[in-house]
Parts: C-alpha cells; structure tokens; sequence
C-alpha cells in the first residue's frame, strides 16, 4: 500500500503548473497557460508513481506466497494475474488516469472553484497525455489486416475490416448506458457513505448480501429441468467473452481504508463476522485506455468474440505456448488412463495451486483462459476441447495428409469455434432464455459491419446470475452413475490436484450430467459456499461472490436496477407496492426497501436475479433482455460467424449444426452413454443413450478435393 499512499500523499505536492498572475482566473485562461512541457512533466511523475507501486505489489504478492496460509483475497489475486500484454494496456492507462489526477491537483491552486479537467483540457491536449503515457500505441491495432484470410485472428483483431480493434482483447467494454459515478468521473457510488441517491444512502452490500441473498447453508432446491452441465456451460462460455483483471497497483487484502485502488466492503456491526473483521477486501478493476476525455471505463483483456478462445488463448505469445507439434494443442505428460490431461503451467506461474492441496504437488493447469483452475466442472470443459482439437488435427491429417501443421491448426480451431457457437445459440441459449426471447436469436440475416460486439460493462455483471444456480458441492460418479463422492465446493476452488487424483475428469463428467443444478428461489439465491466461503481452503475468512459482484457493478459506474429497466422498456418501480408487483414477493419487496430506502438504489446484479424466472427460462425479464442483446450483437458482429455465407461451405455447415456437446462428450472421454440434450436434468439410465445413437461431425466436407 505504500505506493499508492505515496501516490495520494504526493498528489498535492507535484506542482509544476505556473502561478498565473490573475485575481480570477477563467477556464480560458489555464487552458491558455497550459504548456506542452507542463503536461509531459506530469506524465512523467505519474509513471514513477505508477511503476513504483507497481513493483511494490509485485514483491508484496511473492512475500505473501512465501507464507504457510493465503488469504483467500491472496488466492484470489494471485489466479488473476496479467498477462505481459495486458499488463502494459493496464500500465499505460494508470499512467493517463494518475496523469489527470496530479494535473486536477496542480490546476486546483489556479481555479478556486469545483471544476472537471474537460473544462480545461483541450483535444491537443489530451492527444499529448495519450501519447505520453501510451495510450495512443495501445488503442492501434498490433499489425495490418489480411483482409483474405479465412481465419480469426488470436487477438480478435481485423474482424471488422472497418475497425479493426473492434471486440479485440485489451479493449474497453462497451457502454449501453453511460457510466454513474460519485464524481462523474472515476469515484464509485457508495464511497462516500453518507452521500446519499434519491434521498437515502447505499447500504453496504454485505448487509445486501446477508438480508437478500443468504440462505441456511445447507439448504437448497434441485432444478428438476436443467443439469449441472447447464449451469457449468454458461461459465465456460461466459470465460470466452470477459475478463476485467484488478487494478495492481496496491495490496488491498490488508486494509480497510479506502485508498485507491481499495474500495473495501464494509461488514455491518450485526454480520456474524463482525467479531474478526471489520471490512472484505475489495480491489477496484483496472482502468483502460478508451480513447475519450477519460470518465472512467474498465478494460476487457479477452475477445469479445464466442471464438474459442478460453483453449486457444487471446494474444500471440499465449496462443504459441499452448500449441504442440504438427498442428496439435499442447497436452501434459500425465494421462487419464489413455487420454490426454491439459499441461500445467510453470511452477513459477502456478505456486498458488498447489497451496490448495499441498500433499499432492499438483500445479495450476495450462489453457486459454487463466481461470480454468477456478472449478473442476470447468477444468472438465477445457479439457474436452483440448481434446477435441487433437482429434480434429488427426481426423484432419489423414483425410488432407498433404496440410500443413498451420492448416492444420487453424481449421481444427474454426470448427471448435463453430461448433461452440452452435451449441451456445441452438441449445443453451434457449434453455436459459426460454422460447419466446430465444427465438429472436434463431433469425440470423447475416453479418453486419455496424453492428458493435463488444461486451458491455452491464453484461459482465448480469451474466454473473449464474451463481445463484451452483450446487453446494461437487459430485463425483462411478461408470454406473453411482455417487462416489460428495465434496464441499469450498474445497475445490483452484484444486486440479482433484482432477488429476481424483479419477480424471470423467467422474466430474458424470457428475455433470446426471444431476441437477441449483435452481434460483427468492429464499434460495447462492449457496454458503459462494457466499461465505470462496476461496478458503488456503486459509483465512472467505471471500462473498454475491458481495463482489454488487461491489464491482458499483466500481464499474453501472446505472442502478431501474436505469436498466427502463432501457429494456420494462416498468420501474417506484414504491414497495409497485416493487412487490414486480417481483411477485411482497416480503422480499420489503427487504429491498428497508436496505435501500426506494427501488431506484437496487443494485442491478441483485435485483436483476431476483426476479422471477421467465416461461421455460432460468433468468428473469430483465436479465433475458440484457443477456439475449449482447448474445445478438456478439453474433451479427461477428465476420467469422459459423453461419455467414463464405466462413464455411454449405457441407461443412450442415456437419456443424448436427453436432452436440453429447457428441463432444462421447468423442473424447471414457463415457459411452450419455443423455441428448445435456442441458437438461436426466436420469441415468432411463434417460441416457448409447454414444452410437449419438450423431457424429462429419468431417468429409472438409476433404480437400
């Protein structure tokens, strides 16, 4: 923390700015003075305050990972930690922001009055602070597009010819609304605990957490129509569409003050932890470099695109060290019986792993996507897909021995692609959405240029309404389906010691299939697992998932529950009759404004997934709009998109749309019966089929002739 505090400390103090010899200054009159020379000076102390914190947080974070036990917010810091790409997209727009704050302190001794640096600053202005600080090089695409090639690029870059950074990894999220902050510019709702909003102040949100969301902790209802797998493919999907990384410029898992970068949850004096501790550590998201007067955004540092890349990775450097020989994805010297297990990360990358179970010495797992440790339903799904790769290449191979490995490669990562789009849009979507919303996602016109794909800030918090359908722990399956263990969910987070001493991922698989998810109840949102106890197993007091997600919608600026219904042209509730109306529950109603005094404050993930369930659908109203815009936008968007005429021949199309995640499932695990639609809630045996009764992909139309 210290760096930060020297940033704060230093903040009134590096004046560079001239004295201007005016009683009463105007804005016109700094803007005048203002010199090139001035801004580049403070660019230059913003990027020694920046990398020295920077560096500190970086020895904090190994000093930590010398200790017997990890917080779970060490745990939690340490799966998340940067690329060397997206740390320099982060980097270079902490330098802008820590730019504008020394320029906003230095400009207060010339302007007496409340003032916003876009009443200062000109456009030349800020085109030198962005180009000083890097912002300039970060928005550019890396390199020039081939406009001819028939495959996506890693990066998501060239996908729209016309903009060619459009949906890119390290890239801002899009805004549908635009952000609320408490300053109109950086500073979250919520801060200042006395400010209030329409009349009252925010309540923190682990009394939102433990009034709304809590449930007794063994407690809850199965979804008797949807699986586990159901629950699990709405991660996997949501990890190839979003990531925001915390902003790392301080060590926030150790103070409750509210220091930048630290936004700490308070914990209410009548929380049952309140006797330990007084707050949860909270980390606000990493800025970016968004290319306007800078009101603060956050940075998505994966594709937007449904593309695969959670196996094959978001930037170049990532996307090679996954890759093996002739074509094939990397696969690690440990088998699963006769199949292959994802390779593990280097010893250095992946320390943190092997703290959650110290007996085995199993490190952290090696994909796509940082987060494939976090669950092992998750390590399950990118283990398939890595496997469903290789068979791809040698299928491939044989039918076109005269490809390249690069050929190889890339046509084995198009069909994955396409195949994970079909199945997202032909049959999770609908059972999430229910028929009537998801029927306008069947209705595919083709691509088109204008249309934005990128993720929008309000999507990455309401696609997190798959919590509140996690089962409390995670069941493992003989070949019979016979249940073989029962394993708390608080200890498996970051454990691929269990997939690999466990029994490999097929009993995980079974698990998967043959039981069903935790269905959302009003009384019933998150298990205690996800809300008392993430992250716990190396030590200390868990982390609260509903908390965090409340939290970051706030550090996020995002418009509160009744801005966003009104932009899905839903009522807004007024009162806590009307509210009662909404949520067809006069008691949670009450709830809700004994907290927050009136609907207007509600935050949007909580209120959002409060509401009652659509017709044959596991989201309520306003989740379906938001979920099923930003899933129409991600496919016609998208140039590469399985359907556009030109990405793939009408033979290939057809392969690809009889193709299931069952099919997927029989190609490449030790199971030979499995049910039809995955996604469903089935018993074994009554509900499954032999794997031959099970449609292949047919890859004859992909023989070159």
């Amino acid at each position: 923390m210290a760096g930060m505090n020297l940033l704060v400390s230093l903040l009134g103090f590096l004046v560079a700015v001239k004295h201007i010899q005016t009683a009463d200054p105007s804005f016109q009159d700094v803007t005048e003075k203002l010199k090139t020379t001035t801004l580049l000076e403070s660019v230059k102390d913003a990027k020694r305050l920046v990398d020295a914190s920077y560096n500190q947080t970086q020895e904090s974070l190994k000093e930590r990972l010398k200790r017997e036990t990890l917080s779970p917010a060490d745990l939690f810091a340490l799966s998340r930690q940067p690329s060397e790409k997206s740390r320099e997209a982060i980097r270079a727009a902490d330098y802008l922001h820590v730019t504008l704050e020394l320029l906003k302190e230095k400009l207060k001794e010339e302007i007496l009055e409340d003032f916003k640096l876009h009443d200062v600053l000109t456009s030349d202005h800020m085109q030198t602070i962005c180009k000083a600080s890097g912002c300039t090089q970060q928005e550019k695409p890396s390199c020039d597009c081939d406009e001819k090639s028939p495959y996506r690029t890693i990066t998501g870059e060239c996908n729209n010819l016309r903009s060619p950074v459009l949906g890119a990894s390290n890239r801002p999220y899009v805004r549908w609304l635009p952000q609320e902050y408490e300053d109109g510019v950086s500073v979250p709702r919520g801060w200042t605990e006395t400010k209030q909003y329409s009349g009252f102040p925010l309540p923190s949100v682990r009394a939102v957490s433990n009034e709304i969301v809590s449930s007794p902790s063994d407690k809850f209802t199965e979804d008797q129509q949807r699986s586990v797998m159901f629950m699990q493919w709405g991660q996997f999907t949501d990890h190839d569409l979003d990531l925001g990384l915390a902003q790392n410029t301080g060590d926030c898992s150790r103070t409750c003050d509210k220091v930048p970068p630290c936004f700490p949850i308070k914990v209410p004096l009548s929380d049952p932890r309140s006797k330990n501790i007084s707050c949860l550590p909270f980390t606000r998201a990493a800025p970016v470099c968004d290319g306007k007067f800078a009101i603060r955004n956050q940075i998505n540092v994966i594709t937007a695109f449904l593309d695969g890349s959670q196996v094959y990775g978001n930037e170049v450097g990532v996307a090679e060290a996954l890759r093996g020989n002739g074509g094939l994805m990397a696969v690690n010297q440990l088998k699963d019986k006769d199949l292959a297990f994802l390779p593990f990360q280097t010893i250095n990358q992946s320390t943190f792993c092997l703290r959650t179970d110290p007996e085995h010495k199993i490190p952290c797992f090696f994909a796509g996507d940082i987060r494939v440790d976090e669950m092992p339903a998750l390590t399950v799904l990118h283990t398939l897909f890595l496997r469903e790769h290789n068979r791809l290449v040698t299928e491939l191979k044989r039918l076109n021995p005269l490809w390249n490995k690069e050929t190889l490669y890339q046509e084995a990562r198009k069909i994955v692609g396409g195949v994970m789009q079909k199945i997202t849009y032909n049959d999770y979507l609908p059972e999430l959405l229910g028929a009537p919303t998801a029927s306008t996602l069947k209705r595919y016109q083709g691509y088109n240029s204008t249309v934005d794909p990128r993720i929008s800030s309000v999507f990455t918090n309401a696609f997190r309404f798959g919590h509140a359908s996690v089962r409390p722990a995670v069941n493992r399956l003989d070949a019979s389906y016979r249940l073989v263990s029962r394993i708390p969910l608080q200890r498996q987070f970051s454990a691929p010691w269990s997939i690999v001493r466990l029994g490999g991922i097929d009993p995980v698989l079974r698990g998967m299939l043959a039981k069903p998810a935790k269905l959302f109840k009003q009384d019933q949102f998150v298990v205690d697992a996800l809300r008392n106890h993430l992250f716990e197993q190396t030590g200390g007091i868990g982390m609260d998932l509903p908390s965090l997600n409340m939290q970051r919608g706030r550090d996020h600026g995002l418009p509160a529950y009744n801005a966003w219904r009104s932009f899905c042209g839903l009522s807004q509730p007024r009162n806590e009759a009307e509210l009662a109306a909404v949520l067809r529950n006069s008691v949670l109603a009450k709830k809700f404004i004994s907290l927050y005094g009136t609907p207007e404050n509600i935050d949007l993930w909580v209120g959002a997934v409060a509401e009652p369930l659509v017709p044959n659908g596991r989201a309520g109203p306003l989740l379906s709009c938001i979920i099923s815009r930003q899933f129409k936008n991600l496919r016609d968007g998208d140039r590469f998109w399985w359907e556009n005429p030109g990405v793939f021949t009408t033979e290939q199309r057809r392969a690809i749309s009889a193709v299931s995640l069952s099919r997927i499932i029989c190609d490449n695990s030790h199971l030979r019966e499995v049910p039809r639609n995955v996604f469903r809630a089935n018993r074994y045996p009554q509900d499954f089929v032999n794997c031959n009764a099970v449609p292949r992909l047919s890859l004859f139309a992909w023989k070159k002739k």
